[in-house]
């Protein structure tokens, strides 16, 4: 399975797409909502993304729940994380129920359509982050693990593998690395004491099958961002705190990439500072330069861990809908919802 996760533009396949996805470098593809029309028509299309592929292919969506959930009409809708603690009038125990069933019908669904991974929880702490917020579970990271925990476990009870991020976290920069180069001046020490928490603590449970690193530069440890950063991924990530599941990188066509130079220049950076799989987004000329230009290498242990990502389970649609689970499940996310009111 190739180093690169690519994306398409629209709800059906151009030749160029199909060409693309059966390059031995691509070994995953990326959907959006602009991908999205119905359950039928993802189902379709993500059919025939596989085909096209003539390999097996990571395919993976941002699918969280709040803001970030990529599909909406007739999927679940999925309630921010940070909302579960004031749902369950902060029972803890009660919360991370609620964690559990989103993280099992979030996975359910998307897995329906032929998807295999969304890249959730997010592990962040809700701190000053403009772009995360809701997104986190909460602001106190003794919170924010078991929580994720349990959403974790829904996941994998329905056979899809977590991805935590943003590695070692996003939640104190009130940047958007999206559109710009966010910078944390502080200490390793209280990054650790505080941010680092729940992705140590999950790390140490054997939870977190993937992480996905923060563009964001901790000048205290390194003066490149996370992704690119040997320090963080191979001294911190993979022989400190004993990580051995896929590194997926952030977007590297996101603003604060920028600060390594070119596409051929990040990729080739980011797979050298050690993530498994780079993530080339909205940006089609960028994705056709590094194919063409990077020095990108098939690293077999790469391949193997992003291999152990795909699902497991085979349903449709239809056949999900007839689920006992799926039902009990999707009702008690309307009960969820209700408490908004």
């Amino acid at each position: 399975m190739g180093p690169i996760m690519m994306d398409v533009l629209g709800t059906s396949l151009t030749e160029e797409d199909k060409e693309l996805l059966s390059h031995p470098l691509i070994g995953g593809l990326i959907l959006f909502t602009r991908n999205f029309q119905s359950p039928e028509q993802l189902t379709e299309l993500v059919q025939n993304i596989r085909t096209a592929a003539k390999k097996p292919l990571l395919i993976a969506v941002d699918h969280e729940g709040g803001r970030v959930q990529r599909f909406r009409d007739g999927f679940s809708t999925i309630p921010a994380m940070g909302k579960l603690i004031d749902y369950a009038e902060q029972d803890i125990k009660k919360a991370q129920q609620f964690a559990k069933q989103s993280g099992a019908l979030m996975a359910l669904e998307v897995q329906a359509v032929g998807i295999d991974i969304s890249f959730a929880p997010v592990l962040d702490i809700n701190g000053i982050s403009e772009v995360i917020g809701q997104r986190s579970f909460h602001r106190q990271p003794e919170i924010v693990t078991p929580l994720a925990q349990s959403f974790i476990e829904g996941m994998h009870s329905v056979g899809m593998k977590a991805t935590g991020k943003h590695f070692p976290g996003h939640g104190s920069v009130q940047a958007d690395s999206h559109v710009d180069l966010p910078i944390d001046n502080r200490s390793l020490a209280e990054i650790t004491c505080q941010d680092l928490i729940p992705f140590q603590q999950l790390i140490a449970s054997n939870n977190v099958d993937a992480l996905m690193p923060a563009h964001v530069i901790y000048p205290d440890v390194d003066n490149k961002s996370v992704g690119f950063s040997r320090i963080w991924l191979q001294d911190i990530l993979r022989n400190q705190l004993k990580f051995n599941g896929v590194i997926f990188s952030d977007d590297l066509s996101m603003e604060a990439a920028g600060s390594i130079g070119g596409y051929v220049e990040r990729s080739e950076a980011a797979q050298e500072a050690g993530c498994d799989m780079l993530l080339l987004c909205n940006n089609r000329q960028a994705l056709i330069n590094v194919i063409d230009n990077a020095r990108l290498i098939h690293n077999v242990a790469s391949e193997k861990r992003i291999a152990q990502m795909l699902k497991t389970s085979d349903f449709s649609w239809q056949a999900m809908q007839q689920q006992p689970m799926w039902q009990e499940l999707s009702q008690r996310n309307q009960q969820l919802l209700m408490r908004e009111k």
